[in-house]
């Protein structure tokens, strides 16, 4: 895996709610969902509306064995799953990852009450699956695949929710969704997580301008974002999480914005594929 790019792809990169529309077509509708791949090596990070459309791709690309890492179990970040093609195909290995619940529920306590009745029409033992569930603390340093680091940290959000860093061939990506910031702080686990790394992919749901509004919603801004990235070294900047009531042309207005105050910085969207 020497010479192999780290790969990311984005299956989803909106935030609360999928959308749909017109006024969504260019920057997508679906909610969080990020393959990272180094060679045949696939981890995925988070469950949104997007893992359905990576699970079909995923078993048209005959891929067997597959990591899926949660930040946390709100709606938009595990809506996907019930509906993930690999969770119900016996010859594929799942593994499901969680720690934002570490010491009050398991990944498979979580995975069984989601799918279950009445909110699915299933329970998960139609999930046929060779399907393993890991737990963490927030703060482990995981290796789920040969040449492929995990590093995680808890985030400030309802209900608890972990930032990961992906690390493999000398890259390295960091996903830092759902957090809120504290004005005038850099929150430094987010600092730790994303030093140098070559992308960060952030919550930036809300402008500071709405931020007093949305107070203890649990969400970031696109300006923190950039704060964050300038303090701790990072290359480029995925704004992410886009909130469900921004079209596309409020999107690219903020994407303007920030790179002009940091070049790195970009706009997330469906089906983007980055090579680190």
């Amino acid at each position: 895996m020497s010479e192999v790019p780290l790969k990311v792809q984005f299956w989803g990169v909106r935030g609360s709610i999928p959308v749909s529309g017109a006024d969504y077509a260019r920057f997508g509708g679906n909610t969080a969902c990020i393959e990272v791949s180094c060679g045949d090596e696939r981890l995925i990070l988070d469950g949104g509306s997007g893992l359905y459309q990576a699970g079909r791709a995923l078993k048209k690309a005959g891929v067997a064995e597959i990591d899926v890492f949660l930040t946390h179990c709100h709606y938009d970040h595990v809506i996907g799953l019930p509906f993930f093609h690999p969770l119900y195909d016996p010859s594929t290995k799942l593994i499901l990852w969680s720690g934002h619940t570490h010491g009050r529920m398991t990944t498979r306590e979580l995975i069984g009450q989601f799918i279950s009745p009445p909110w699915f029409p299933v329970s998960a033992e139609y999930c046929t699956s060779n399907l393993h569930c890991r737990d963490f603390v927030p703060g482990d340093a995981l290796a789920p695949r040969a040449g492929m680091v995990v590093r995680t940290g808890s985030l400030s959000h309802p209900g608890g929710c972990v930032g990961y860093r992906v690390e493999a061939n000398g890259k390295s990506v960091a996903l830092i969704s759902d957090t809120e910031h504290v004005a005038g702080v850099l929150d430094p686990v987010v600092l730790d997580l994303i030093a140098d790394a070559d992308l960060v992919i952030y919550d930036s749901t809300y402008l500071e301008s709405e931020m007093e509004r949305y107070r203890g919603f649990g969400h970031s801004t696109w300006e923190q974002g950039i704060k964050l990235c300038k303090a701790a070294g990072a290359k480029r900047l995925a704004l992410f999480h886009h909130d469900p009531s921004r079209t596309d042309s409020q999107v690219e207005e903020i994407e303007r914005a920030a790179q002009a105050r940091f070049s790195g910085a970009f706009a997330a969207r469906d089906g983007l594929i980055l090579d680190l």
